[in-house]
């Protein structure tokens, strides 16, 4: 691992977002468990990233939440784990078309952060930030569900660095790129600020069932 931006991957990646642009999935919410046009797997679990993992130290990490909320609010890693914990077992969904089933997370739901930090009506988007330099964006009404977890544990481990630690957000009915790993920031805004790959050629919303792919 060499910790640097991964600049061929992420220009592969912006060539197939471009070579799709338009060719959006326009069908019916599928009802299947697997959503259109995925695949499973079984033992593995890939890992893509951006190709920086940053390093992890309990006394330096932060978690800042700010914006249109009445508590702007900096969690260091001990705050964090103070929070209550809550477990996760849900299907996990990749854009590049494989998904994985039952996946066991555990960590702090986004609904019981949320009766901390208090976000006002003005309140319509979150945008994730991570320590990688990563971003997505996402609809404060796509978070606000009970099964939406900043999860620090996979496999009743602590969440390892490949896969995002300390902590990444699980939105288990959208693609995994928009929940972001390595997650040191969640601002709350009025308007929205397309992320990382929503500004490569993604789509802004990312819904599997409806192969919300690709811009």
């Amino acid at each position: 691992m060499t910790n640097k931006l991964n600049e061929a991957y992420i220009a592969g990646k912006v060539a197939v977002a471009k070579h799709f642009q338009d060719k959006t999935y326009v069908g019916k919410r599928s009802a299947d468990r697997l959503p259109p046009g995925q695949h499973m797997i079984d033992e593995r679990f890939p890992v893509l990233d951006l190709g920086i993992q940053p390093d992890f130290d309990p006394d330096k990490w932060k978690l800042t939440v700010y914006g249109e909320v009445e508590n702007p609010t900096v969690f260091s890693w001990q705050d964090f784990l103070k929070l209550p914990k809550s477990g996760l077992t849900a299907d996990f969904h990749c854009v590049t078309r494989w998904s994985k089933y039952d996946v066991k997370w555990a960590g702090v739901r986004f609904v019981d952060l949320l009766e901390i930090i208090k976000p006002k009506s003005t309140a319509k988007f979150v945008i994730a930030k991570s320590a990688d330099g990563y971003t997505t964006n996402n609809l404060f009404s796509d978070l606000e569900k009970e099964n939406v977890l900043l999860a620090y544990e996979l496999g009743e481990k602590p969440i390892p660095k490949e896969h995002g630690w300390p902590v990444r957000l699980i939105i288990p009915h959208l693609y995994a790129w928009k929940g972001a790993k390595f997650l040191n920031g969640l601002a709350f805004t009025s308007n929205d600020h397309p992320g990382f790959w929503e500004t490569r050629g993604y789509n802004n919303h990312g819904d599997p069932w409806l192969e919300e792919r690709y811009s």
